[in-house]
C-alpha cells in the first residue's frame, strides 16, 4: 500500500539551518537535567573502517556523534558487542554471510554495496548490528535505548547495497521474536530512502508492521513493498512532512505493537547531498517527538538507530543526529 506520491505539494527549498551555539547549549543543559535512568546509548566505535580518500560515505560522523554525546552524557554511552554469526543468520543466508566473512563477494556485489571489502568492514558491520541488538535487550528491560550507528535498512537476505552490509533492523526484529517472546512489533523508518531491505526481509509476517516515509524519486529506484509506504515529493518541508507522518503513525498504532524499532535517519534535512527534502532542525525534532510520544502512549519499548545523513555541511548532519538522542533521553529517560 502506498501513500500519496505528489499530492503534498512542492514548495521552495529553504537554506539548510545550523543550530546556534546558544541553542546547542540549551539542548545540552536540558538533557543533563534528566537523570535518564531508563535510557542507554550504545556505540559501535570499537571497530573503525578507514575508507579511501574522497569516499562519499561520511564514516567520521559516527565518532563525532559518540564523542559529543559521551561528553554530555558520560554515564549513558556504552560500547556495543559484535553480533554473532548465528544472530546474523536469522536475516541473511549462509552463502552471503560466508562471502562477506571470507572476502569472496563478486566485484559487482561490492560495487552495489558501495564500500570496499576489508576485514575491518566485516568487524564493523557485525558491531553495527550488535549495537542494535544490545539496544534491543536494554529497551525490553528498561523501556528505551539508542544505537549511535545502525539503521542499515538496504541489506537483503542475499546481498548488501547502499552502504549496508547486514540489516540490523530485521535482525533485531527476528531476535526479538526468537529470544524475547515479542509477537507484534513495528519498524518506523523515517530515513529519506525507502527501507527496501527491511521491507523485503520482513514482508509476509503478520506480526510485523513496516512503515517507510521516504522520497518518492530517491534511491532505491526500484522500491519494495512495506506494510505502509508514504512517498514524499522533492522539496517537501516541515508542515507537509509532519502531516503525512501523523497519519502514518496512527497506522502504526493500529497494529498494536509490543515494540517499536525506529530508523531515525536525518537525511531529510535541507542541504543533505542525498536527501532532496527540505526539513529544518526543528522539523526533525518534531518528527522525533511524535515517535517518542507514540511510544509513550502505547507503553512499549523503543529502539532508536542512527540511519542516514550526508549533509553538504557535515556539522549540520552531526547536530541533527545528536538531537535525536538528546530528545530520546529528555522525553523517555
Amino acid at each position: 500500500m502506498s501513500g500519496p506520491r505528489g499530492g503534498l505539494g512542492a514548495a521552495r527549498r529553504p537554506d539548510a539551518r545550523r543550530q546556534t551555539p546558544d541553542a546547542q547549549a540549551r539542548a545540552a543543559r536540558a538533557v543533563n537535567r534528566c537523570h535518564a535512568a531508563r535510557v542507554r546509548l550504545f556505540s559501535s566505535e570499537g571497530d573503525v573502517v578507514e575508507l579511501p580518500p574522497g569516499h562519499r560515505f561520511p564514516m567520521a560522523k559516527y565518532e563525532r556523534v559518540r564523542a559529543e554525546l559521551s561528553r554530555e552524557l558520560p554515564a549513558l554511552v556504552h560500547e556495543a558487542p559484535r553480533a554473532s554469526w548465528d544472530d546474523l543468520s536469522l536475516a541473511h543466508d549462509a552463502a552471503y554471510l560466508g562471502a562477506v566473512r571470507d572476502g569472496t563477494l563478486p566485484a559487482a556485489e561490492v560495487r552495489r554495496l558501495g564500500l570496499p571489502w576489508s576485514e575491518a568492514l566485516v568487524a564493523r558491520s557485525r558491531r553495527s548490528t550488535g549495537g542494535t541488538l544490545a539496544a534491543l535487550a536494554w529497551a525490553l528491560e528498561h523501556g528505551a535505548a539508542g544505537h549511535l550507528a545502525g539503521g542499515t535498512h538496504h541489506a537483503f537476505r542475499d546481498r548488501g547495497e547502499g552502504f549496508c552490509v547486514f540489516n540490523d533492523l530485521a535482525t533485531a526484529a527476528l531476535v526479538a521474536r526468537r529470544d524475547h517472546g515479542v509477537r507484534r512489533l513495528a519498524v518506523v523508518d523515517l530515513d529519506v530512502h525507502q527501507g527496501n531491505g527491511t521491507a523485503a526481509l520482513l514482508r509476509g509476517d503478520p506480526g510485523v508492521f513496516t512503515l517507510s516515509l521516504h522520497g518518492a524519486k530517491n534511491y532505491p529506484f526500484q522500491k519494495e513493498v512495506s506494510s505502509l509506504d508514504v512517498e514524499l515529493p522533492d522539496g517537501c518541508e516541515d508542515a507537509d512532512y509532519l502531516r503525512a507522518l501523523d497519519g502514518a503513525l496512527e497506522a502504526v498504532a493500529a497494529h498494536r505493537p509490543e515494540l517499536i524499532l525506529y530508523q531515525a535517519g536525518v537525511d531529510a534535512l535541507a542541504g543533505d547531498r542525498l536527501g532532496r527534502l527540505a526539513l529544518t532542525h526543528e522539523g526533525l525534532r518534531r518528527r522525533d517527538a511524535r515517535v517518542f510520544e507514540l511510544t509513550a502512549r502505547l507503553g512499549v519499548p523503543l529502539v532508536v538507530t542512527l540511519g542516514g545523513g550526508y549533509g553538504r555541511d557535515i556539522e549540520a548532519t552531526i547536530a541533527a543526529h545528536n538531537n535525536v538522542y538528546r530528545g530520546l533521553v529528555e522525553r523517555l529517560g
